[in-house]
């Protein structure tokens, strides 16, 4: 596999170091660590899901209409949560 080497990443907000520290510590991980395990997760989750997607059948629908389809239907939840009484 080779050696191991160093990604270092710059300008993360003070809070979103503060959250990952603090999932770290619950994980009983040091920051490295952890941040290691959930982009290897990430990946993992995200190469499953195309690999689902691939498996759909084609659809006559295009992205841009289902994604306004699913904005619009969350829109019209939105309205119906705000219009409650």
């Amino acid at each position: 596999m080779g050696m191991s080497k160093v990604v270092q990443v710059r300008n993360v907000p003070d809070v979103v170091r503060a959250a990952l520290t603090r999932r770290a510590a619950a994980a009983g991980l040091s920051l490295s660590d952890y941040v290691l395990l959930e982009l290897v997760a990430a990946r993992d989750a995200n190469s499953a899901l195309l690999h689902d997607l691939a498996l759909l059948p084609p659809s006559s629908i295009s992205g841009a209409d289902a994604v306004r389809a699913v904005r619009d239907d969350r829109a019209r939840e939105l309205a119906r949560r705000v219009a409650r009484p």
